[in-house]
């Protein structure tokens, strides 16, 4: 479903927003979530401050995953035990729309002020679904530029990626990682076989503009009220990252993106190590000068990059025009290219990959 007048994350009008974010749940699997969403359309004619909120909301609504914000608060309320009524919306006992926006409306008026806060940032799902398509890239990027990997990774949110070194993933018959680990990410695998090829992480740096301490009973349940309520397997994902963060937890800085970039990048650099930028449905986030400044440091980087010090950026990111969601790679010395490898579900169910 694409805007009728351009790109879909060009979407700025309220309702076309959550009419779409709607659809979108509905598509992919989340029917119950898709329905909540409608709901908040019962809203935007009501004098209540989340209606207010929405209404007046500057920029793109879609690209600002404004709906889903709101999403999350709905779902914290159920998590907690704070509003039983949204039960049967989630399970999908409550189906038909008018009695669901009853509900919404219903529960938005007993907890405006509690739902309020959460228009302040974007949903921080941190889905380990998503490092299925950079760990396939890491295997492209092994034949190219070498085994040895020393990754940085942008808005980590809770450090769930950041421990993908840890992660036991099965891609397509191409199995990386220990197979005893409590995060096994195996997606459907479609189209090409992924390269079979070493990996070594050597580090893994991260950082974001506020970051989620997963061993942090409260802060791990913001992270899960992201999730769309029917994702079990996602929420068992979390469930298997926090298992992982208490036996050794993920070091994520508080710091702008670009401004880590630009450190990281000016620091040494080992011999026979490659440095690897990468992110997952992050860069939509991030604002306009930062996107920029982030470009021209990697470019610069790049130009001085060599076979014994090379460069790679990964992207698992939202194609603005078709919604898809696309594993994009470049690497220096090498011309830093840019390579299309593939496309990904949004949380990580399937892969399809393209061949070389």
């Amino acid at each position: 479903m694409e805007g009728e007048n351009g790109a879909i994350m060009d979407i700025a009008d309220v309702e076309r927003a959550i009419r779409w974010q709607a659809e979108h749940c509905m598509r992919n699997g989340a029917p119950c979530t898709g329905r909540l969403l409608l709901g908040f359309l019962a809203l935007l004619g009501t004098d209540l401050a989340v209606a207010g909120r929405m209404r007046e909301w500057e920029g793109l609504s879609l690209e600002d995953a404004m709906p889903l914000r709101l999403a999350g608060g709905f779902h914290n309320l159920h998590l907690t035990g704070a509003e039983m009524r949204l039960g049967p919306v989630y399970r999908g006992e409550t189906t038909v729309q008018g009695e669901v926006d009853a509900i919404v409306l219903a529960v938005a008026q007993d907890h405006d002020a509690q739902l309020l806060p959460w228009f302040d940032g974007p949903p921080q799902t941190n889905e380990a679904g998503r490092s299925a398509g950079v760990m396939g890239a890491l295997l492209w990027l092994s034949d190219r530029i070498g085994p040895r990997f020393a990754l940085m990774e942008l808005g980590s949110s809770a450090g769930i990626n950041t421990m993908l070194d840890r992660f036991s993933f099965d891609l397509g018959g191409v199995r990386v990682g220990g197979r005893t680990s409590p995060m096994h990410i195996a997606p459907e695998w479609r189209g090409a076989m992924p390269p079979q090829a070493d990996v070594e992480i050597t580090s893994i740096r991260s950082c974001d503009i506020a970051p989620i301490d997963l061993t942090d009973p409260l802060q791990a349940l913001r992270l899960k009220s992201y999730v769309w309520a029917e994702m079990h397997e996602r929420l068992e994902r979390i469930d298997a990252a926090q298992a992982l963060a208490v036996e050794r937890k993920p070091s994520v800085e508080r710091a702008d993106a670009a401004d880590f970039v630009t450190r990281m990048l000016a620091a040494p650099q080992d011999a026979g190590v490659a440095r690897v930028l990468f992110h997952t449905i992050v860069w939509q986030y991030l604002p306009p000068a930062s996107r920029t400044l982030i470009e021209q440091v990697m470019e610069r980087a790049g130009k001085e990059a060599s076979a014994e010090r090379p460069l790679a950026w990964i992207r698992v990111e939202t194609n603005r025009q078709t919604f898809r969601h696309e594993i994009r790679v470049r690497h220096w010395p090498g011309g830093g290219e840019e390579a299309l490898l593939g496309e990904v579900h949004a949380h990580g169910a399937w892969v399809e990959w393209f061949p070389a």
